[in-house]
């Protein structure tokens, strides 16, 4: 008896989900003053308004404005998070991966490998150090690098390799680990969009010597401007870019190192450490909203439209919800997102022309053809709204609008 009130229950459950998707599309004229924006950052600030502005005005009180305490305060918690002894918060992303390399001893000579289907910040964080990035094709799955065909870029120049955890999931830390060790090579991720990301019982920037994050306003942890963060727990490494971002003086007036100037605000810090506590929850929050639109868009494979494949279950953090408008699809992406904007809809391409045909790194020597997998996916992600809060209701709307269309 328990398991007929069980089957029914569901039924009667898959039957309501049906309806609000039928409901919907029955309505589209009631529904087309629905906005769904790509991010809503008004609606994951507006229940901690009040201790962000208590605690810039604790900054302004303090006038500690550059290497403050509530910076130190923010590095600790913030590494200590992660899984990672040290944190050392810096003025961008782009520069935690460029003096991060630099401190683990990436220079002129070397070669680092990165993957060709990644923000360009990560070839210029590799340049600014003197090296020379090396690029290799990424899963046309998951979207990561392709750790299977990695090896055949490694030469007796390369010294580092530099894994993206795209979109919010882990490259696969026991194959990272592996390769690490077969080729000895340093290992420097780039987790600019994967914070408090989890795989295989790690956390993101706890597999290598280093790795980079970044707080662009709009990462899962944004500060409200530029900001990002180098994680490590080599106390040598930690003191090497503490003094890199500090004009190169580990102490005042005595310099080192030629260093830059590239430290975290210490009001920046003091947005993200009220930040911070709410950071697992809205993760949590993203992670369920892709569930949702995987369980919605399966019907719609049949249609060429394919999830980005998820595996790392709960510990993707879904910095970007990315679907891919394959070859079998008839419509074409620009029709689709014109018509999803028609029905108040945002969405984005992330990326839409990969790091080896982007004009200013054609001196790098590659060509159209060099990296399929990569090649192919800018011609077909598109990623829908995601955000914490982001609701069911949104998310049938959504979807519903996408099966409208065929």
């Amino acid at each position: 008896m328990d398991l007929e009130i069980r089957v029914r229950s569901l039924k009667i459950s898959i039957g309501n989900e049906y309806a609000s998707v039928k409901q919907s599309s029955a309505s589209r004229n009631q529904h087309s003053s629905l906005k769904i924006p790509f991010v809503d950052l008004k609606l994951q600030h507006q229940p901690i308004q009040a201790q962000i502005e208590e605690a810039i005005s604790t900054v302004v009180q303090r006038g500690d404005f550059i290497l403050g305490k509530a910076l130190a305060d923010f590095e600790e918690s913030f590494a200590a998070a992660s899984g990672v002894k040290y944190g050392i918060g810096v003025s961008s992303g782009t520069d935690a991966i460029a003096l991060g390399l630099q401190a683990c001893g990436i220079g002129a000579g070397d070669e680092v490998i990165v993957p060709a289907n990644t923000f360009i910040a990560t070839l210029i964080g590799v340049i600014k150090t003197g090296a020379t990035p090396v690029l290799v094709d990424c899963d046309l799955d998951t979207a990561l690098i392709d750790l299977r065909t990695l090896n055949k870029a490694i030469t007796t120049k390369t010294k580092a390799v530099v894994p993206v955890h795209l979109y919010g999931q882990m490259v696969a830390p026991p194959q990272l680990l592996e390769l690490a060790q077969n080729y000895n090579l340093l290992i420097f991720e780039d987790a600019a969009q994967a914070h408090l990301a989890k795989r295989d019982g790690y956390c993101a920037g706890s597999v290598g010597r280093a790795a980079a994050l970044s707080f662009y306003p709009s990462k899962n942890l944004g500060a409200f401007g530029n900001g990002g963060i180098v994680l490590t727990s080599d106390s040598k490494v930690a003191e090497k870019v503490r003094a890199l971002r500090n004009y190169g003086a580990p102490r005042k007036y005595f310099h080192t190192d030629i260093g830059t100037n590239s430290r975290l605000d210490t009001v920046q810090a003091a947005v993200l450490n009220v930040k911070l506590p709410h950071l697992a929850e809205w993760n949590q929050s993203r992670n369920l909203a892709a569930r949702h639109y995987d369980a919605l868009l399966t019907p719609l494979k049949s249609q060429g439209l394919i999830p980005i494949h998820n595996q790392s279950e709960d510990g993707h953090v879904y910095h970007l919800y990315v679907i891919r408008v394959s070859a079998d699809c008839p419509l074409k992406r620009q029709t689709i997102q014109e018509e999803l904007a028609a029905r108040g809809i945002q969405t984005g391409i992330h990326y839409p022309i990969p790091c080896h045909l982007q004009p200013a790194y054609q001196y790098l020597g590659y060509k159209a053809g060099d990296f399929p997998n990569s090649e192919t996916l800018c011609q077909e992600i598109l990623s829908l709204p995601m955000y914490p809060g982001l609701s069911n209701h949104q998310i049938n709307y959504v979807v519903n609008s996408l099966r409208s269309l065929f």
